[in-house]
């Protein structure tokens, strides 16, 4: 084992507390519905980013580029003044769901740029400029502009200019499990001096001002200052540290500030401050020279050593710090071997990324999949959230007002969050999604087995999972239904972390008895008229169609969705898969096989021959929503989408020696086929496997048959629908020209292709479905033609692209999408990267041209970045595609 690899394998045997300490802090706390206790729940309005300076936060802490313990009792992150600014930046600046033409959005240009899975090294990157934040600016042109515009960026504003910023690298890196050496960097890119004043900040999250009874309410804890460079803390549940600082060689003495985690209740609600000293005293002391807001006696719950560092141009200057358990320091120089250790986790690190990074990549293809895998790890954050207490409110507080009884997430009282999750992004989404986290847990099993389990079964937990089996979606409202993808993450995961043979049976044992209950809630809720077509509701593909299909529908309309009805067939398909895994040690399995099986069988039926047609048209050979009336009257609503796309991943291919070797499934297959003859025909069979290779056998269950998905795939590889140059668009480029129209109680609907930013208010008008390229959709459309390759062989062969002559095996269709979406991040003929658009310093300047960021969704036509910018959970899936491209060259 390389030393990453140990100290993973010592964390999971419970030898030393690794993972004790990471980036688990988030990055907004300011505007979350944890911290909303409004009569209305516009969390926007109650907590707005004003305040997030003055108010201490009640269920968890936020900072620039910080770190925390797994419970986020003792925090630490940066603070920035250029001297210039009217805010002390404690925290990244964005705009607000309402204040966005597209949505919240950060206005922040930060960067993740390496992490191993311990966080035993770690790196970011923060650009922070000299002139003053445009605040006010960002605000009122976007404000200004409109939904066919693009957003206002920071960039856009001249700020970068000139190369007037500074560079602040935050470095970490372990020296044991409770000891965290931290290095900053800054760099001024500008042409002339620069003074940047430096505000390392240690704080306690407030645990004791609010009553509470649960667990993690605390007495009040302290940091004092106990000598001319050094702090310690107390904490009645977390061991006493040292904070040490490296003094400045140029100064007579180090500046230490002293304040409380209180809100200061003076400035926000004229009222008197319990304490004087309070929660923006550094704001305050630095920007508005209140000496008196500081305390004087070395003592608080919130401390910083004071740095102003006069830079000249293109000079450097670091910074060297240090928390150490103090029942673990051994005595000597704080800073003996510093830099050693720095470099020793370096170059463990690199160690570790060879053991995953295959030597055929490129260095470039390298680059983008470390700082892929470092997003991911950067964007674990602790998530607090209990939901009765937050209905409730404290004791030491104002009651809530009694609307929050009515409001949002109140069927959700049993959940009791308190766990480090991967989140969607820490800015934009700082609160888990159940279904981008299925998607994280891919990538991240290949280099973190035991986080990628353990997350994707403690949503299954009972303090999570609602007891009618329901999976919560996500903060904003848990009853909300996200695609049903946690049974395929959880089999993709299995297979990933372990050879045939030594895989972790318990793990999928364990998910399987939960993932049950919410298959059971999927076909009592969704499947309203008992046949197998499913209503699902929006499904997280927000505005995708025709409706707002999280709202109930007009007139007594029901909608029968291509979509839901695919995930569905997909859901039973893996949870089949799982079943006939776990049968051969324990035959009671092969019952729950054989219930999986036939409801296969009959979703199948269902999508493609209820009412004659189920949701298939055959004039066009594609599958598409209907929408029913009350008398029973449908309408196939042929808006060509991912919709009628997810079908396809309804795949599963089964070897026949193994069927036959749990013989009670078996012999209730047999049955099925000889007896259900009206259905046998929806399962595939051939002699001979892929290539010939295998002679055993192969049953085939599909969603589509050979020739409905030989004419749905005319659509997938056709450049002017679905096929764009980089990867597989969510609208068909069909509708550019003719859009999807239709007519509901006068109201005239439409649907046309837009490759970029939403043109709907619909979901806040922040996420686009209509024409924009997807990753984790283009994932699973990949996974699924491989698995059709392995049923049909090279004999399938379609158009690639449709209409150009040229034949390709579905295994190569599969690759080349993959090729197309990893393009995104790599560097074209202009030396550009898709990814970035046509921001030019991205191309052409040394100090960003190696900067990534892993965007929420990318432009059908160009290949721009959309969405949240550092929503690299998902997107993060390239860090597979290309490892997986590179594996294949000699």
């Amino acid at each position: 084992m390389n030393a990453e690899q140990q100290r993973l394998e010592e964390e999971v045997r419970r030898e030393q507390n690794w993972k004790r300490w990471g980036p688990y802090l988030s990055e907004r706390q300011w505007a979350t519905v944890r911290e909303d206790y409004s009569a209305d729940g516009d969390s926007w309005r109650s907590f707005p980013h004003a305040h997030a300076r003055s108010r201490a936060y009640r269920w968890g802490e936020d900072g620039l580029l910080g770190w925390t313990d797994r419970q986020c009792r003792l925090c630490f992150a940066l603070a920035l003044w250029n001297e210039q600014d009217t805010i002390l930046k404690e925290r990244l600046f964005g705009l607000t769901g309402p204040q966005g033409n597209h949505g919240e959005d950060v206005k922040e240009c930060y960067y993740y740029l390496d992490s191993t899975p311990t966080h035993s090294y770690a790196r970011a990157l923060y650009k922070y400029p000299q002139r003053p934040y445009p605040y006010q600016e960002l605000v009122n042109e976007n404000a200004r502009r409109g939904l066919q515009d693009l957003e206002f960026e920071l960039s856009d504003t001249g700020i970068f200019d000139e190369q007037r910023y500074f560079d602040v690298f935050a470095e970490y890196a372990k020296g044991g499990a409770d000891d965290i050496l931290i290095r900053i960097e800054i760099f001024n890119r500008g042409s002339e001096a620069a003074v940047l004043h430096v505000l390392p900040t240690l704080w306690f999250r407030n645990t004791w001002s609010w009553g509470c009874r649960h667990e993690g309410c605390t007495l009040k804890p302290s940091i004092e200052q106990i000598g001319p460079t050094r702090l310690r803390t107390h904490h009645e549940t977390l061991e006493s540290f040292h904070f040490d600082v490296e003094p400045d060689p140029g100064a007579d003495e180090v500046t230490w500030l002293f304040t409380e985690n209180e809100t200061n209740v003076k400035a926000l609600y004229d009222a008197p401050n319990p304490t004087p000293y309070v929660k923006d005293a550094f704001h305050r002391f630095l920007i508005d020279g209140d000496t008196a807001a500081v305390n004087p006696k070395g003592r608080g719950t919130k401390a910083a050593v004071h740095r102003c560092i006069g830079l000249a141009s293109g000079a450097s200057a670091k910074l060297r710090l240090r928390l150490t358990r103090v029942d673990q320091d051994d005595g000597r120089p704080a800073f003996a071997a510093f830099d050693e250790i720095f470099q020793a986790r370096i170059d463990e690190a690199r160690i570790f990324d060879a053991e995953h990074i295959p030597e055929q990549a490129t260095a470039e293809e390298t680059e983008v999949i470390r700082q892929a895998n470092a997003g991911l790890m950067w964007t674990k954050q602790f998530y607090h959230y209990i939901v009765e207490d937050w209905l409730e409110g404290d004791p030491s507080e104002p009651p809530p007002p009694p609307e929050r009884r009515q409001g949002r997430n109140v069927e959700w009282t049993h959940i009791y969050s308190r766990d480090i999750l991967s989140m969607p992004d820490k800015w934009e989404y700082p609160w888990f999604a159940a279904w981008d986290l299925a998607f994280h847990m891919v990538p991240y099993a290949d280099f973190d087995r035991t986080f990628a389990k353990q997350q994707l079964l403690v949503l299954l937990r009972e303090w999570y999972l609602h007891p009618n089996g329901q999976i919560p979606a996500y903060e904003f409202k848990f009853g909300d239904v996200n695609p049903p993808v946690h049974a395929w993450a959880v089999w993709r995961v299995y297979k990933i972390t372990g050879e045939r043979g030594h895989r972790d049976r318990v793990f999928l044992e364990s998910a399987f008895q939960k993932l049950l209950l919410n298959f059971t809630w999927w076909v009592n809720r969704k499947d309203i008229q008992g046949n197998g077509l499913f209503t699902g509701g929006f499904l997280g593909l927000d505005n995708i169609g025709l409706f707002d299909r999280s709202m109930k529908l007009p007139g007594g309309y029901e909608l029968h969705q291509a979509d839901a009805t695919g995930w569905m067939a997909f859901y039973a398909g893996t949870m089949l898969s799982i079943a006939l895994e776990l049968a051969p040690e324990n035959p009671a399995y092969e019952d729950m096989a054989s219930k999986f099986f036939e409801h296969f069988i009959q979703i199948v039926d269902a999508m493609n021959y209820v009412d004659g047609t189920g949701l298939w048209d055959e004039a066009d050979g594609f599958y598409y929503d209907r929408l029913h009336t009350r008398d029973g009257q449908g309408t196939l609503l042929r808006t060509r989408s991912l919709v009628g796309l997810l079908p396809l991943v309804a795949v599963e291919v089964l070897e026949e020696d193994k069927l036959k070797a749990l013989p009670g499934f078996y012999r209730r297959f047999q049955w099925f086929i000889k007896h259900r003859s009206d259905l046998a025909g929806l399962i595939g069979f051939c002699a001979k496997g892929n290539k010939g290779g295998y002679s055993g056998g192969h049953r085939l269950l599909a969603l589509p048959s050979r020739d409905r998905l030989q004419r749905v795939l005319r659509y997938l590889l056709d450049e002017e629908e679905f096929l764009s140059p980089y990867g597989i668009r969510s609208l068909s480029k069909y509708h550019d020209a003719h859009p999807a129209e239709l007519q509901v109680n006068g109201k005239d609907l439409r649907v046309a292709y837009v490759p970029g930013e939403s043109d709907s208010y619909m979901f806040g008008g922040n996420s686009n479905w209509r024409g924009p390229i997807w990753w984790p959709m283009n994932y699973l459309l990949i996974e699924a033609l491989l698995r059709y390759h392995h049923f049909y062989g090279d004999d399938f062969l379609v158009e690639l692209p449709t209409g150009s002559g040229c034949q390709a095996t579905l295994e190569e269709a599969a690759m080349e999408i993959g090729r197309r979406l990893n393009s995104l991040f790599l560097s074209g003929k202009d030396g550009g990267r898709p990814c970035h658009g046509e921001e030019r310093r991205y191309t052409e300047d040394p100090y960003w041209k190696d900067l990534l960021l892993f965007h929420e969704y990318f432009h059908g036509e160009t290949g721009r970045g959309l969405g949240a910018t550092h929503q690299t959970g998902w997107t993060a899936l390239v860090a597979r595609t290309l490892t997986k491209r590179a594996g294949h060259r000699k």
